[in-house]
């Protein structure tokens, strides 16, 4: 059964994946309340999306920020609830794990899984975690990636902090069914948004033994992202997928998909690595 409220709550709102979403929610009537985190951002959107969008000024690392949002959403809403929370917001640094800071790695894990459950801890209750919520309950999608599933090198760190919001959804999605609130994972495949250059910066690498690869690997990441989804196309799926009744577990939204996904889980790993191996140009050569 699909939600009724039409109140939709959107992370990482400001580019990209969310920005996408939130247009085509607010294009069907939906009241969208997206969390960015400048004020240029939030006057920008709202010139560009009208009155259906109202941005909330919080970054999700930022526990005080969250919860200050969650009380106001509380006193916005006057007891109507969320329809559907979408968990977006999400980085993505490139580099090989043997020379990543580990700040950066923490960083992601801050930003894509623990800022994504603490946002959840606090809006469920708008969901309809609780006892005597007044609307249906809401859903939740978690937007997850490809690389959820399928590890490809130089993103250990993104990979490993999706591959762990994969883990949680599932047994969130479990423990939820006692609120009848569904929980949704979301796996793009290549994508056009800023995401990805916001972290293909190699030159600290330059000493490694990796660099060779990595320029590689960088030129294939901008040709993918060239032909990647427009963040347009992804926002009308998640609409879609908030307002199926009945939803899947999961969503594999990707260009050739049969490439970038099918044969990927098919393949046995070792095949897997030895292709990865040969496209990044990371296998050592044969004396």
């Amino acid at each position: 059964m699909k939600p009724v409220s039409r109140n939709i709550l959107i992370t990482g709102a400001s580019t990209g994946i969310g920005y996408g979403a939130a247009r085509q929610f607010t294009r069907k009537g939906y009241t969208v309340y997206g969390s960015v985190r400048s004020q240029p951002d939030a006057d920008r959107l709202q010139a560009e999306l009208g009155t259906n969008f109202v941005p909330l000024l919080f970054d999700v690392t930022d526990a005080d920020a969250v919860d200050a949002a969650a009380r106001t959403l509380t006193g916005l809403l006057a007891g109507s609830g969320l329809g559907g929370l979408i968990n977006n917001a999400g980085i993505a640094i490139g580099g090989p794990l043997q020379h990543q800071p580990l700040d950066i790695v923490r960083q992601h894990f801050e930003v894509n899984v623990l800022g994504l459950l603490r946002v959840t801890q606090a809006f469920l209750p708008l969901l309809g975690a609780h006892e005597n919520h007044p609307v249906q309950p809401g859903r939740i999608q978690n937007i997850s990636s490809v690389n959820g599933q399928v590890a490809i090198p130089f993103m250990g760190a993104y990979v490993g902090s999706k591959h762990a919001v994969e883990g949680l959804s599932h047994s969130l999605r479990r423990e939820l069914i006692l609120y009848g609130i569904e929980v949704v994972i979301v796996g793009p495949g290549a994508v056009k948004t800023p995401i990805w250059g916001k972290g293909t910066a190699i030159d600290a690498y330059k000493p490694t033994a990796y660099y060779p690869a990595m320029q590689g690997f960088l030129k294939q990441v901008q040709a993918a992202e060239s032909r990647g989804l427009s963040v347009d196309y992804l926002g009308e799926r998640i609409v879609q997928i908030h307002e199926t009744p009945n939803p899947r577990i999961r969503y594999a939204i990707v260009p050739q998909k049969l490439i970038g996904w099918t044969l990927p889980r098919l393949l046995p790993a070792r095949t897997l690595d030895w292709v990865l191996g040969r496209i990044t140009g990371l296998r050592k050569p044969v004396d």
